[in-house]
């Protein structure tokens, strides 16, 4: 074989083993996340970031009470700057709680990209150990998400989530598991979607932290009164009123204003995920900005902004509380009734008249239509998560139990008569980590595995007399669709039902 040959083969060789070699160390390259920021942001020294962290905690702030905190906003500019704000947001946290999740939502500074990235390939590191990520549930949004990925690049040098961690070390005094997302400067529409698929987990369960500064670069009192506005627009729990005095913010043309909210998109998508909740409360903390400290340029300045969401534990927790007099049900039976005539008889929607209705039935609340025939079930359909008032719910879910449930085809007009009508209306979902806390006869179930998800009403163990396993297997084969077993590596929540039906109007 001449040499010409030789060094050919030697070179494609080689260049396979580079390229081989090159792709197998891009796709390892990272796992532990090792820290980018200390040094930086905040110390790299343990002992020295620890006597920052009692300073910065040792400052009083009015701390929320009897209410949960459900998610904080908090700033990521270097700790001699924004981290007495930041530890004025984490002061509102349940330091004894055990979380399931911490999601951390923060900007992307460095890396330009649409959508979210969710770090998935190990854990966090910072100067005080390792924090553990939930690769498992992580790896689950980006499998069933498309809005989620994992770019590598969007976490190396990504300060604005790993600026949080040494707070949460520092405070929490149980184990907890982080998700860290960097939300990549798409749009409204992404927001929506990260905030879809986020929703099912912002309860008293889970923990949420909104990275972001505000305003980037005006003067000192320009600062203040374009971050009052911000926070104030926030305040209101609306994605439409941030983004209205954000653009307005922009066209009033303050000197050197680069941003109002570098994290706007985190921002965003956590009022898309609160905006229909009217139960959530949100407090401003404390406020200062990079001009209140020594060094600080009060010519060019950075707004910091501490803020909390949280909800009354009695209603997160107690569905007693919340109470359907006669008439309720008796006005809620009636809105079914008349809906289900009118639609299949007339093709139109029943026009209600709420002025007459309770406040009770004006809140937002879940709930599911069911209707049996001759003692048969012939539709059952009904909505866990409530946007709109309850019984503008009820008669959405009438409309689609008797149009739109799969299993059965439309009820037709000579079958409206024969109907017999049940409401249940539902508490918020509660994760368990025992089926021991099923209670059969009083609690619902939601089964949720990946995309797949079935539910059984608490009345379904009454009528078929299954016992525990046998409610969860039916639930998790028949209606998630995830075999009889596969309850047993799903998330389970449970939930109460107020259940009523036209018996009550004899």
């Amino acid at each position: 074989m001449c040499k010409r040959k030789i060094s050919k083969i030697f070179i494609i060789v080689l260049t396979m083993i580079f390229f081989n070699c090159s792709g197998q160390n891009n796709k390892n390259s990272m796992k532990d996340r090792q820290p980018y920021a200390a040094g930086k942001f905040y110390e790299a020294d343990s002992s020295a970031l620890i006597k920052d962290l009692q300073k910065l905690f040792s400052y009083d702030v009015a701390v929320i009470k009897k209410q949960t905190v459900l998610a904080i906003i908090s700033p990521h500019a270097s700790y001699a700057y924004s981290g007495k704000v930041a530890a004025s947001a984490f002061k509102q946290i349940d330091n004894n709680k055990k979380y399931d999740n911490i999601f951390i939502l923060g900007p992307s500074h460095q890396y330009a990209f649409s959508g979210a990235s969710i770090y998935s390939a190990g854990d966090y590191i910072t100067p005080l150990g390792k924090v553990k990520v939930n690769t498992k549930l992580a790896k689950d949004f980006i499998r069933d998400n498309n809005v989620f990925h994992f770019y590598p690049n969007a976490h190396r040098y990504e300060h604005s989530i790993e600026v949080q961690l040494p707070f949460l070390q520092y405070l929490m005094k149980k184990d907890f598991q982080i998700i860290p997302i960097v939300v990549g400067s798409g749009s409204t529409e992404d927001c929506k979607r990260i905030a879809k698929a986020l929703k099912p987990y912002f309860n008293e369960n889970n923990l949420f932290i909104i990275s972001t500064d505000f305003s980037h670069y005006p003067s000192y009192n320009e600062a203040i009164i374009n971050d009052s506005i911000t926070a104030n627009s926030i305040m209101k729990n609306s994605a439409k009123e941030l983004l209205k005095i954000l653009k307005s913010n922009t066209e009033k043309g303050y000197k050197n204003l680069v941003t109002s909210l570098c994290g706007r998109y985190a921002v965003l998508t956590l009022l898309y995920i609160t905006e229909s909740d009217p139960d959530i409360n949100i407090t401003p903390i404390l406020y200062e900005n990079s001009g209140d400290y020594i060094y600080g340029d009060k010519n060019r300045v950075v707004g910091y902004y501490s803020i909390a969401f949280s909800k009354n534990l009695k209603k997160i927790n107690k569905m007693e509380e919340f109470t359907l007099t006669i008439k309720d049900k008796k006005d809620l039976l009636q809105i079914a009734r008349k809906t289900i005539n009118e639609y299949i008889r007339k093709g139109r929607i029943y026009k209600i008249n709420p002025s007459s209705f309770s406040d009770n039935i004006k809140k937002h609340c879940g709930a599911f239509v069911t209707l049996h025939k001759n003692g048969r079930l012939r539709g059952c359909i009904g909505r866990f998560i409530a946007d709109e008032p309850l019984y503008k719910i009820v008669q959405q879910m009438a409309i689609a139990s008797s149009t739109q449930d799969y299993r059965f085809p439309k009820v037709r007009e000579a079958e409206i008569d024969d109907l017999e009508i049940e409401i249940s209306v539902l508490s918020p979902l509660r994760k368990i980590d025992s089926i021991d806390e099923i209670q059969l006869g009083k609690h619902g179930i939601y089964i949720k595995k990946g995309m797949a998800s079935g539910t059984f009403l608490p009345q379904v163990a009454t009528e078929t007399g299954w016992n525990k396993e046998e409610f969860l297997g039916h639930c998790s084969r028949d209606k998630a669709g995830i075999g009889w077993d596969g309850w047993r590596d799903a998330e389970i929540f449970i939930y109460d039902a107020i259940v009523f039906d036209e018996k009550i109007m004899e």
